[in-house]
């Protein structure tokens, strides 16, 4: 696995589809994803990144006053924030609401959309990535909106393979598993956050900066997915196959903050999260995320959010 692939799969993100449309010109419709159109979330998602697949015809995308964005068949087009957007057949079209317009699926499939007035038509697939987490990096790193062209990644022939999979099983009124529906979007979510980070001048530091080096890369995943391991510059140096020197300069120089910093406040978004989701002591969720003692923990919990863990646990609940 890639390192930008590995470090996408450790900010623990759930996808899947959730909705079938068929438009015919001229159309416009408002849509805007909530927590429940995420079935398979055994945790309601705080974070949502929302997409559409068009299978056939073209559409064009508007979010507030940003210019429209006109997707075409094989595209698809992320919503990283999961802003609010307008989809029609042409700007500037009266719009209806999306979510008035749906009806469920006699035959068990996916919810639907029929909607137009005979024209050009349109044939699109909705889908979601979704995080139950508050502070999600990659998330923050986005721009509001993200195109991919699938027939030019370099996960073409699977994700090609994969849609038109879903669109016949969606045909035959069958949904198609959720393990599948998952990696689809992980999949399309990967090679657009690649397209987007090759397009990053030198000069601009982020996460996704970090994310996409191979060595940096490799780091964060590491750190991502191992938080309670007690790293230390010199272990995740030699991760990285560089000196513990160059390895500092050149993860500061991309992330745009020192490794050592960049995995406390890792870890203290990972336990102020799982301090509103579980009822770990203080103890237990200190040692979960790499601290030694609760003190130590507490110290450095009250030193970045202004509570200490149990103060802050209980104002959630007040």
């Amino acid at each position: 696995m890639d390192p930008l692939s590995e470090v996408l799969r450790s900010v623990r993100l759930t996808g899947g589809v959730f909705l079938e449309s068929h438009f015919t010109a001229p159309w416009s419709v408002l849509a805007k994803l909530e927590a429940e159109d995420c079935q398979f979330m055994s945790t309601p998602p705080v974070q949502i990144i929302a997409y559409h697949f068009v299978v056939d015809g073209s559409l064009f995308v508007v979010v507030d006053d940003e210019s429209p964005i006109r997707v075409r068949a094989g595209e698809v087009i992320l919503l990283p924030r999961n802003d609010p957007h307008t989809l029609c057949s042409a700007p500037d079209l009266s719009s209806t609401s999306a979510r008035a317009l749906v009806q469920s699926n006699a035959a068990g499939g996916l919810p639907h959309i029929m909607h137009g007035g005979g024209g050009e038509p349109a044939h699109i697939i909705c889908g979601y990535l979704a995080s139950t987490e508050l502070h999600n990096p990659l998330i923050a790193s986005l721009p509001r909106m993200l195109t991919l062209d699938v027939q030019q990644g370099t996960s073409r022939d699977w994700v090609e393979a994969s849609v038109r999979f879903a669109a016949d099983e969606l045909r035959k009124g069958r949904f198609a598993t959720s393990s599948i529906m998952s990696r689809l979007s992980e999949s399309l979510l990967v090679e657009s956050v690649r397209k987007y980070a090759a397009t990053l001048g030198d000069h601009e530091a982020g996460w996704l900066k970090g994310a996409a080096d191979p060595q940096i890369g490799r780091t964060l995943a590491l750190m991502h997915r191992d938080v309670h391991v007690p790293w230390t510059a010199e272990a995740l140096a030699k991760e990285a196959a560089l000196s513990r020197s160059a390895f500092v300069d050149r993860f500061t120089t991309l992330v745009g903050m020192p490794p050592i910093r960049y995995l406390t406040t890792w870890r203290l978004q990972t336990a102020k999260l799982s301090l509103s989701e579980t009822r770990m002591t203080i103890a237990q969720l200190a040692h979960s995320v790499g601290y030694e003692s609760e003190e130590a923990f507490s110290r450095a919990f009250k030193r970045e959010f202004g509570l200490s863990p149990m103060r802050w646990r209980d104002s959630q609940t007040a």
